[in-house]
């Protein structure tokens, strides 16, 4: 059986925010293994124009592929702030790195708000764009729970997650 601790293996390091591009060409130069996926967008700016630029698809961070015994080296990287997960890092598996490596090369990749069962939702699209409830998953399916406060009775619809952002909260 190998050694596990002389195998490479994929981490997540937390990075100074709006550092990533260059914290990923440090990473480069000192020859570290890495992964920055990135996604386009089109913006527009005030005057008008519009641009589209490439942007981390999850901003503060960057993948990197290292054995354990040089982790180290990876937190001398000017803006490097830490290995994300319990005191050695999280492994990442190849086939996720693999997985979104395909979708960024694809361009069918993009960032969407965590949501877990529980969060109020809002449907940004369809039939009922607009209504408000609480994210739950059933078999494999995703819905939310949508309350008539007047007559006290929900109701579960199945819904696309891609239909759904976080609600903003209510101010009183």
């Amino acid at each position: 059986m190998p050694d596990l601790a002389i195998l490479p293996e994929w981490i997540a390091v937390y990075v100074m925010p709006k550092h990533e591009k260059r914290i990923a060409e440090h990473f480069r130069v000192q020859q570290i293994e890495y992964f920055l996926p990135l996604y386009e967008t089109r913006h527009k700016w005030k005057d008008g124009s519009k641009v589209t630029l490439q942007l981390p698809l999850f901003p503060g961070y960057v993948f990197v592929r290292s054995v354990r015994s040089r982790r180290g080296r990876i937190l001398e990287v000017p803006g490097v702030l830490n290995v994300v997960g319990k005191r050695d890092g999280a492994v990442i598996s190849d086939t996720y790195i693999h997985s979104l490596r395909e979708g960024v090369i694809r361009g069918k990749i993009a960032p969407h708000p965590y949501l877990v069962a529980g969060t109020r939702v809002r449907l940004k699209s369809g039939s009922m764009a607009g209504m408000e409830g609480v994210l739950v998953r059933k078999k494999g399916s995703c819905r939310i729970v949508v309350t008539l406060e007047l007559l006290m009775q929900s109701v579960a619809v199945e819904v696309d997650m891609a239909d759904l952002e976080p609600a903003q909260a209510q101010m009183n």
